[in-house]
């Protein structure tokens, strides 16, 4: 049975189409995933879905009474002057309701008054109040709020005193503890550390309801998607399985389009081989007639493109592409058809490319008896550790560890408290920062792309940052009104202009699409140097760690 049914939904904004005539079902109990590049729509849809937007065409359908949960990127709350363990209570109104109402009648059975009457409504309430949970709600909400990262002593903080991302996960506990027949959830690991995720695929584990998800959580979406939606420029389509799953079968329809294309190819090539040696003899007429044909399917090709033929008649091809009627001569029929270019498969993604201008030492960092943090404030202390020329070493830990601190311990902006860290002979370092400390808000994508490369000439870097998904007039934005995604990109398109053999990489694929995700693990496989990472991304540690570096919170 079907919870959620989307019938021909298409979203535009003035002259602008976000998406359209999208159709899927997702079943009581799916766990579907969608993705796609940054700007495709994924968030729209989910707004539609959730009823917070209307679309320009088509429809959502619902089952009946069904009761959802929306967790967007950015949460707010109906009273923020709620604390968070009070915002947590409101999914248990009910409850909490005949907890008072017990507690009025246990007061009347032992004043005596109404006894009688008193013990007969409290039976049925209390075997009520102990089926809702009653007696475990409060224990719910502490594992919840425990799993997600929280300690007892935020338990009762005001919401206004936490942060966006302590917000977003306080909205987040009071949506499970909510448990809704669906939750549509809009990143909902962006502020999460590894173990709070791993929480949360606990949770989906054995929980029943329905969950539809946008995550660029590549790990995440392996261990709770069971559908992905795959939202692009050419249409949207379905896949059965998790990310992994998703990506096989991605690559094997490519192949498949691929094929058929070339096929195609071979078939009108031969089409054209035969009116040329049969327009002008005894054949004529079925050369005509087979250069009629052709004409008339270059030109559809070239109005609608190669896709649109998927499942088609030519009938209705015809009248979508308003063919005409006339051939084409032979030397614009074979002009044309040459012309033809097979659609792109992959959505605009990052080229890129990091080479290494020398060879670094074999040993590239040791660090003896070393602790880590500011003065008057220890972080860690690790045992003495080793990173040799092209290891690609995690550091992994909780968020506030001190693994940013560590990564600038190493880079000599902050000293150690105590020990040293010894490094390795000729090496050139490039850090790719969190929170993109290199960029200058006040610059230009073009004057950021100068100051790394000021022998590059304005054509040389525009064609440079089109590697990097950056158009037009994107070059003259200033970096302070870039989104997060943008941010990363632009700080990949500056770690690249460097050369260096060895990168310190501070969360690299943060605010980056699944697509640019993709490409950079590709990258960082075949680098030809030595990598510290600090990720939470389970899947790319997984791909391109030699070892693991973890700092725990003992």
């Amino acid at each position: 049975m079907s919870l959620i049914t989307v019938s021909s939904l298409s979203k535009n904004y003035g002259p602008n189409d976000i998406f359209s005539g999208l159709s899927f079902t997702i079943p009581r109990g799916a766990r579907s995933a969608i993705v796609g590049p940054n700007g495709i729509g994924k968030t729209t849809l989910l707004r539609i879905i959730a009823g917070l937007e209307t679309p320009s065409n088509g429809e959502v359908s619902y089952a009946k009474g069904i009761n959802m949960g929306y967790l967007p990127q950015e949460a707010s709350f109906a009273d923020s002057s709620n604390t968070l363990w009070q915002e947590c209570l409101v999914p248990f109104g009910r409850i909490l309701e005949m907890e008072v109402e017990l507690a009025r009648l246990e007061k009347l059975m032992s004043d005596g008054q109404n006894a009688e009457q008193a013990l007969e409504r409290y039976g049925p309430l209390q075997a009520e109040f102990e089926r809702l949970g009653g007696y475990t709600y409060p224990t719910r909400i502490q594992q919840v709020l425990t799993g997600l990262g929280f300690d007892r002593d935020e338990f009762h903080m005001p919401l206004v005193h936490l942060s966006g991302g302590q917000r977003t996960r306080a909205l987040l506990a009071s949506l499970l503890l909510s448990n809704p027949d669906l939750l549509i959830l809009d990143e909902p690991t962006n502020h999460l550390d590894i173990g709070a995720v791993e929480w949360l695929e606990g949770f989906f584990a054995q929980w029943d309801g329905t969950v539809l998800i946008v995550s660029h959580d590549r790990y995440f979406l392996d261990r709770v998607a069971r559908t992905i939606f795959e939202m692009s420029r050419t249409g949207f389509e379905t896949y059965r399985g998790n990310y992994s799953a998703y990506v096989q079968q991605r690559q094997d329809r490519w192949d498949l389009r691929h094929a058929k294309w070339e096929s195609e190819m071979e078939r009108l090539e031969k089409d054209l081989d035969y009116i040329k040696r049969n327009i002008s003899g005894q054949r004529t007429l079925q050369a005509k007639g087979k250069l009629r044909r052709l004409s008339r399917l270059i030109e559809a090709i070239e109005s609608l493109g190669y896709e649109a033929f998927n499942g088609k008649h030519w009938g209705e091809i015809s009248q979508e592409a308003d063919i005409s009627t006339h051939s084409m001569n032979l030397e614009d029929a074979q002009r044309r058809l040459r012309s033809l270019r097979e659609p792109s498969q992959r959505p605009p993604h990052l080229r890129l490319n990091l080479r290494t201008d020398r060879r670094s030492g074999n040993i590239i960092l040791r660090t003896e008896n070393i602790k880590v943090g500011y003065p008057g404030k220890e972080l860690f202390s690790a045992e003495d550790i080793e990173l040799r020329r092209l290891e690609t070493a995690a550091l992994i830990g909780p968020n506030g560890a001190g693994k940013t601190t560590f990564l600038k311990t190493i880079l000599g902006q902050i000293e150690p408290l105590e020990g040293e860290v010894q490094l390795g002979a000729s090496l050139d370092i490039a850090y790719f920062a969190q929170a993109h400390e290199g960029l200058r808000p006040e610059r230009t994508l073009m004057e950021e792309i100068e100051s790394v490369a000021p022998h590059l000439l304005p054509a040389n870097i525009r064609d440079y940052l089109a590697r990097f998904i950056f158009s037009g007039d994107d070059v003259y934005k200033k970096v302070e009104v870039l989104s997060g995604g943008e941010r990363g990109r632009l700080a990949l398109a500056k770690l690249a202009l460097t050369s260096a053999n060895l990168l310190l990489l501070d969360e690299p694929t943060n605010h980056l699409d699944i697509p640019s995700q993709e490409v950079l693990q590709e990258v960082l496989a075949d680098y030809a140097g030595t990598i510290l990472l600090v990720s939470h991304d389970r899947y790319l540690i997984d791909a391109l760690a030699t070892q693991i570096w973890e700092i725990d919170e003992a």
